[in-house]
């Protein structure tokens, strides 16, 4: 018969706040002792679901590690793992080295940085704790029966302590585990650890916050473990970047296209950042987008669950990015969310809309006002050909009146440069012209425009036209800006 020990729990003060824990059982009897990497070697194999606040506010990410060997640096020894992480529609790979006191990763693949962060921050991060070397600090195997195996540094922090034996079953079987955890702003974080095993096989906790529901921290789950594998598992796995490449899709880019409106209802403020300013259909696509109060530019909304879709004209959905990912709703406990995505809508005007279902914890419906904003990306040709965008059709009838004489050239022009200026009308880009020549509109010009108001050319070939305007300084193109205006509704100066 398996007898469990666990020690009662010391009451706190107002100044420090002090558990004691420890369990013990005929299968961990007193003084069993754990350390993070016990019992790691070649050939090992881990697959990770994972997730930490500092990366995408704990978006959900694979990541795989083999322990390939031995790897000198510098004068120390370490472990070298090959690594494959598959997040979202990325896929990368590279390497890591982790320590062999303390098994964190301390270099490696320079694309793997933030991966490489998150590890440390989660799966490893009982190292801080308990490592293999007894001699440095008080660090060193621990015992399941210590009454606490230390603080958290954090202010409000409670002691680590081991809480109870647990038989788990998760993905990658059902494991007799030992659950180390600590109370931080109300919450109880654990993290899952097997005896002679070289990492914890699941990890639940929370940041500390003063009030409200602390989000999550970090999360990670092991979904599969192997061991004595000789080969590489990765080869043939190529990463997303070098398929990008291959399709001649941009792959240093910035986020430097800034959108910054309130949305439909003016319930909320929302400032996005995209990029590459060209976006191309088959490629990636990176977005930031941040939440911002509607009475307060500097105050960032909590908490907010929204999606991010495609719509059609009549603003049905075409496309969620939430159910690509496998979710109900997108969530950003900060109010600063940062995504990438692979455009897969066609060449032309595509329609995003960023929908705010509202503010509330996940797994609690809002009961705050949801409101929607729209945003009009163009997509270019994976060939590199520019969208020709569709022209509202009453444009053509003003390109008719003026073609037959009814309104003159220079209301003609006025009207166009106004189209451009609110983007209701998009021209590719245009070399602009100076205007020392002719001020004279070519006859082609306004026969193009007759012919294209009654349907005979189409929009590309009126398009051309105009063009030509610009860079013969005929027409000046006012500098681009974001529009109030839908590209469906006709502006009250266009009328006389």
């Amino acid at each position: 018969m398996t007898i469990l020990v666990v020690t009662s729990f010391l009451p706190t003060s107002a100044f420090a706040q002090f558990q004691s824990g420890g369990v013990s059982s005929d299968e961990y009897p007193p003084g069993t002792t754990w350390y993070a990497g016990e019992g790691l070697k070649k050939g090992d194999f881990f697959s990770y679901s994972m997730c930490h606040v500092d990366y995408k506010e704990c978006a959900k990410f694979e990541l795989d590690m083999w322990i390939k060997g031995d790897i000198t640096v510098g004068t120390e020894t370490k472990w070298l793992a090959e690594v494959a992480v598959f997040d979202g529609n990325k896929v990368l790979v590279g390497t890591m080295e982790l320590g062999k006191i303390a098994p964190e990763p301390t270099g490696g693949s320079e694309e793997l940085g933030i991966y490489r962060g998150a590890f440390k921050s989660s799966v490893a991060w009982l190292s801080a704790f308990a490592t293999s070397d007894g001699s440095s600090g008080g660090k060193g195997p621990k015992a399941f029966d210590a009454k606490s195996w230390g603080k958290i540094g954090n202010i409000g922090g409670e002691q680590v302590v081991p809480m109870a034996i647990e038989s788990l079953k998760i993905k990658s079987g059902t494991w007799d585990t030992i659950i180390v955890g600590w109370k931080t702003g109300g919450a109880e974080s654990k993290v899952w650890i097997v005896d002679d095993f070289p990492f914890p096989v699941k990890g639940a906790t929370y940041t500390h916050v003063s009030e409200g529901i602390p989000p999550p921290e970090y999360k990670f789950e092991l979904l599969k473990y192997e061991e004595n594998m000789t080969a590489s598992p990765f080869d043939g796995i190529i990463p997303t970047e070098d398929t990008f490449a291959a399709q001649g899709c941009d792959t240093n880019y910035e986020k430097e296209v800034s959108i910054k409106k309130p949305t439909t209802n003016f319930d909320y403020q929302i400032h996005a950042f995209y990029g590459p300013e060209d976006p191309v259909q088959g490629c990636e696509m990176s977005w930031i987008i941040k939440f911002i109060s509607k009475y307060d530019d500097t105050e960032y909304l909590n908490q907010v669950q929204f999606d991010f879709f495609t719509v059609d004209d009549d603003l049905t959905p075409l496309r969620s990015l939430a159910q690509d990912d496998g979710r109900t709703f997108l969530y950003s406990p900060s109010g600063v969310y940062v995504m990438d995505m692979i455009v897969k809508e066609d060449p032309g005007t595509a329609k995003y809309v960023i929908w705010v279902y509202g503010l509330s914890p996940e797994g609690i419906a809002p009961s705050t006002a949801s409101d929607y904003l729209e945003i009009e990306v163009p997509i270019f040709a994976p060939d590199g050909s520019k969208p020709v965008e569709k022209i509202p059709s009453w444009i053509k009838n003003n390109a008719g009146w003026w073609a037959d004489g009814t309104i003159d050239d220079n209301s003609f022009v006025q009207g166009i440069q106004f189209l451009i200026k609110e983007k209701i009308m998009k021209i590719p880009k245009t070399t602009q012209g100076t205007g020392v020549g002719s001020n004279e509109i070519p006859s082609w010009i306004k026969n193009n425009a007759g012919w294209w108001a009654d349907g005979t050319i189409d929009d590309e070939s009126f398009i051309q036209g105009i063009q030509f305007l610009i860079k013969e300084g005929i027409m000046k193109v006012p500098q681009p800006r974001q529009s109030n205006t839908s590209s469906g509704a006709e502006p009250e100066a266009w009328y006389n």
